[in-house]
């Protein structure tokens, strides 16, 4: 009975083991056993394989350890790897029986990348040279730096031929898109000037989204390392002028989602002679080095003085089979009667990793040309439903936004309409001000014009009386001077003056009744001025009351291991050996007519600014290639005129 109860507990409890380490507790004994110095050296001498047979039999067991089931301490510690991804830090710690497949496989599912095949574990090695780590081999076997943590970098190995058909997931798109923009701006990958500023203003797009005028005010790339220094120093343009040009295109991708810009910045990026290749130090039969490139379309043979235009180019569709012995490569074409294609290496080294690429390119190559598996087939549809689930978010986003603002414009036209109609009635006010003022002022002076006739009247009237009473004192005196006329002489010069005084006061009376008919009618013309102005200020008023009572209703292979000297790959695939559609292929630019001329006249604009003693070989070939009318593609397609044989035997003659 209770040997059958310990049976259960153990069927019951889990197995677990860290490090190499068994921990008996877990199989229900409290009692843990140590080996002897014996027993641990004869351990330590089996392989792995049996020492997992030996820890599975004690966990079988339904019996107590005997002596000889000491727990078993293989003496293994933790090593610790700190992988870097573009964007990422990562920190494992591995057995030292780990192999590259484990922990690459462990990093893929952290973070969450699918489209494995383009990718893969890159160190530096004891010599100082990054190679990549083989998968199918203990991390711990090969020429890992010894650094605590081990440094090992999850890096593009392949690239694919058409970034926009073939890179599926946001993941994979984003890791891609800061490797070429790396490669780019170390001048790892050569960019001409022009271009630079394009592919900077999508990077920009993808940093800060859409541009706006409020929030990305002047200097808002000043800490931004968006050119490649080689553009920077050859350019007489400070880092002002460099931001408006690239702000001019930032523009123009208004609405470019995020994603979407770093797939239009590789689909320019693309297009760059230099993209992609890997070049390799070789030498023909003649001696003579060039360089090899090794892409996503094949083998391009290139003079030492130029790393951007192929001489001699190979698709993979021809290559049957490569090898190696020792520094001697080897490429067998499928057309048998051709020769084969060879050159020579400085290292084996080297011909090892040259076959390591040869063999994923390949590889690559012809599965484009295969229907699609049913992993990328769900791959392709979940990127679809979550591109539209993305632009769907996106659209009503927009409308949100834009209603936002149509709000914003709607109260900003309220407030400069309320603004406004305040600063009418504020001058309405000063007028009326004024107009009263005026009124007061006339009805002063039209008091001081009524008190003045009032006293003009009176003197007048005086003046009359006056007259009067001469006409009367003239009366008596003729009467009287009928009657003394004779005898009297001083009465008639008496007579004389009154009247002469009479005529004056006749003239004077004249005056003032015309002065007070004339203050009469500046009366009457003041009286009617003054009813005109009330009116005006009333119907003004009025206009006021109407416009508030309107507006208010508004408001609603392992490359360090030299024991294996040589090795071979067959890289034949029946059926699609003479699909080369990569050669019908056409720039981004040459799509895009008015991308092509906005590219000439920045081209044309910067040359205005370029110091001339700058100017490095690279950019030197490109204005070639641009004055000859040559691009990527058409260069290609001229490579790969011609035979087979023709071809090899251009190149030993090389």
């Amino acid at each position: 009975m209770v040997k059958g109860k310990r049976k259960n507990q153990q069927n019951n409890q889990k197995r677990m083991v860290f490090m190499g380490h068994i921990d008996l507790r877990s199989l229900g004994y409290c009692k843990q056993f140590h080996m002897t110095p014996q027993q641990k050296g004869y351990y330590k001498h089996l392989s792995e394989e049996v020492l997992r047979q030996e820890i599975k039999k004690i966990q079988m067991s339904t019996s107590p350890p005997t002596s000889c089931d000491w727990m078993l301490l293989v003496e293994q510690k933790n090593i610790n790897v700190r992988v870097t991804t573009m964007d990422a830090e990562l920190e494992f710690a591995i057995l030292p029986s780990t192999t590259g497949k484990q922990l690459f496989d462990q990093i893929v599912k952290t973070i969450g990348l699918r489209e494995t095949w383009f990718f893969g574990l890159q160190y530096q090695d004891s010599k100082g040279f990054s190679t990549w780590l083989k998968l199918n081999k203990r991390v711990t076997a090969q020429d890992v730096k010894r650094d605590n943590p081990l440094l090992i970098k999850f890096r593009a190995k392949f690239y694919p031929e058409d970034v926009a058909d073939e890179l599926i997931q946001e993941a994979t798109q984003r890791l891609f898109f800061l490797q070429v923009k790396e490669s780019i701006l170390n001048d790892d990958i050569y960019c001409p000037p022009e271009t630079a500023v394009l592919l900077a203003s999508y990077a920009v797009q993808v940093k800060h989204g859409d541009y706006r005028k409020d929030y990305h005010v002047p200097g808002y790339l000043a800490r931004e390392k968006l050119l490649p220094q080689r553009v920077l120093e050859q350019h007489k343009l400070n880092k002002n002028q460099w931001e408006e040009r690239i702000q001019v295109w930032h523009q123009e991708h208004k609405g470019l989602l995020r994603e979407d810009a770093m797939v239009e910045y590789l689909k320019i990026a693309q297009d760059l002679e230099m993209y992609g290749v890997n070049y390799f130090n070789i030498k023909n039969k003649k001696g003579s080095e060039l360089w090899l490139g090794v892409d996503a379309l094949g083998l391009n043979i290139y003079d030492k003085k130029d790393k951007m235009t192929p001489k001699i180019g190979f698709p993979w569709s021809e290559i049957r089979n490569i090898s190696f012995n020792d520094k001697k490569f080897l490429i067998k074409p499928i057309d048998r009667k051709a020769p084969d294609f060879v050159f020579y290496v400085p290292r084996l080294r080297i011909n090892k990793r040259i076959l390591s690429l040869c063999m994923g390119n390949h590889d690559l190559y012809m599965r484009r040309r295969k229907p699609d598996t049913i992993e990328v087939q769900q791959m392709k549809a979940q990127a679809r439903e979550e591109k539209n689930k993305r632009q769907k978010e996106r659209a009503l986003l927009e409308s949100e936004k834009k209603k936002r603002e149509n709000a914003e414009k709607e109260t900003e036209k309220i407030a400069r309409e309320t603004m406004e109609l305040m600063e009418r009635l504020r001058q309405i006010e000063e007028q009326t001000k004024r107009a009263q003022d005026e009124l007061e002022e006339q009805t002063r002076r039209a008091l001081e014009l009524e008190k003045e006739r009032k006293i003009a009247q009176e003197e007048a009237e005086r003046l009359d009386k006056e007259r009067r009473g001469a006409m009367e004192a003239k009366a008596a005196l003729l009467h009287q001077s009928e009657s003394q006329i004779r005898s009297q002489e001083s009465l008639a010069t008496e007579l004389a003056e009154l009247t002469s005084k009479i005529s004056l006061l006749e003239d004077a009376r004249k005056i003032k009744d015309d002065e007070a008919k004339r203050w009469q009618k500046r009366a009457i013309v003041v009286e009617a001025d003054l009813r005109r102005t009330k009116d005006v200020l009333k119907t003004k008023l009025m206009g006021v009351h109407i416009q508030d009572s309107a507006h208010s209703h508004m408001h609603e292979h392992d490359e360090t291991d030299e024991s294996s000297a040589e090795a071979s790959a067959e890289l034949t695939s029946p059926g699609t050996v003479r699909d080369r559609s990569e050669e019908k292929r056409i720039t981004e630019a040459a799509k895009n007519q008015r991308l092509q001329n906005n590219l000439k006249f920045l081209s044309s604009e910067l040359a205005g600014a370029i110091d001339e003693t700058k100017r490095t070989l690279n950019d030197l070939i490109h204005a070639e290639n641009v004055k000859a009318g040559r691009d990527k593609y058409k260069t290609l397609r001229l490579i790969r005129q011609g035979n087979t044989k023709q071809r090899i035997d251009e190149f030993e003659s090389m």
